[in-house]
């Protein structure tokens, strides 16, 4: 295993810039703010870790690129921001969504909370569903796998001619799996950052995705027929539990991110970390970085702490609910550790 340590330098650097108009607006976080943000570049802290490399099939071996500063940052062409005339977030489900209606309907609704929190001063609003069969697209089975899979090109064209005139960006997310063109075997999602749209599927985020007995590997082979929709009727999708939140909220906020041109983080343990495989990806924290952070904050302009507020109710909203569909937050308990300790210090006391 190796471990990528910056020196504390060249972190500082990368969180405040060396423009002197950056470095004075950094100036603008209150004390406490900034003692959170640097405190968290120093080794050894308790609130941001380095980055493990475990194999050669993690992301940074397998894609070099160089890290992005906040200066890199504030200064691309292509970043985004939101505007008072488009300035929300769309989600749009495709296709059906855990066991039952209601189940469904609390778990898309559970996603854009959360996704309402984590981009705190943004309205996340949900489009009505759609069937598989309304997006016209594409679909085979996987020859290794077995199972269905949509064209996710096609689907972000479906997704284009849907955008609200008011939208930052819309996001497609679904339960059925994903490929890009005939010669890949999967994608887990993909974006037109230009167009502000993604496409992200949440189906191998199943503990048992990749198991033979997997509900949805196709148990006869049957010939698919373009324009036939048919075989998406009752087609499986896994149960809601709180891994699968878990990962789909990690994954929603991370691409949704890249939207704003925030490019896979190579500092510091960050939700916005490439991953290549599922083991990666949940190595990764749920939340940011303090260089992500400022950089997300700056397209906001959101109080760190009042974030953090937001993120920390929605955990503790609902999850003790009597109810039969209470939300599944037992895999966030950890993280809402980790906010409190961060609120301890913007509220100025000890962590």
């Amino acid at each position: 295993m190796q471990v990528i340590e910056h020196p504390v330098e060249r972190l500082h650097t990368a969180l405040l810039s060396t423009r002197k108009d950056l470095i004075e607006t950094y100036q603008q976080f209150s004390r406490p703010e900034k003692t959170l943000l640097e405190e968290g570049l120093r080794p050894g802290n308790s609130l941001f870790n380095p980055i493990t490399i475990h194999s050669d099939s993690d992301w940074i071996p397998a894609h070099p690129e160089d890290p992005q500063d906040f200066q890199s940052f504030y200064i691309n062409p292509y970043r985004r921001s939101p505007s008072s005339g488009h300035n929300t977030i769309y989600i749009q489900t495709i296709g059906s969504f855990g066991e039952g209606a209601v189940v469904a309907e609390q778990y898309v609704e559970w996603l854009k909370d959360y996704c309402q929190a984590f981009y705190y001063g943004l309205a996340v609003k949900l489009l009505p569903p759609v069937t598989v069969a309304s997006t016209a697209c594409s679909f085979r089975i996987n020859d290794n796998t077995y199972n269905l899979q949509l064209h996710a090109g096609e689907l972000l064209n479906f997704l284009k001619k849907k955008k609200p005139r008011d939208a930052f960006c819309i996001v497609g997310i679904t339960m059925i799996d994903l490929y890009p063109r005939e010669s890949w075997n999967f994608v887990f999602g993909q974006a037109s950052l230009t167009e502000g749209m993604g496409v992200f599927s949440f189906a191998r985020y199943d503990d048992h995705f990749y198991q033979r007995s997997y509900a949805g590997r196709l148990k006869k082979k049957i010939k698919l027929k373009q324009g036939d929709y048919s075989v998406f009727e009752n087609y499986y999708t896994p149960p809601i539990t709180s891994t699968l939140l878990l990962r789909s909220c990690k994954t929603l906020t991370h691409e949704i991110g890249h939207i704003f041109g925030v490019k896979h983080c190579q500092w510091l343990n960050c939700v916005m970390q490439g991953s290549n495989h599922l083991e990666e990806s949940d190595r990764r924290p749920l939340d940011l970085c303090p260089i992500c952070l400022r950089k997300l904050q700056s397209a906001i302009g959101f109080k760190i702490a009042g974030r953090y507020k937001a993120l920390l109710h929605w955990i503790e909203d609902g999850a003790a609910s009597s109810g039969q569909h209470s939300k599944p937050t037992q895999a966030f308990q950890e993280y809402k550790h980790w906010l409190y300790k961060c609120l301890r210090i913007l509220e100025g006391e000890k962590s």
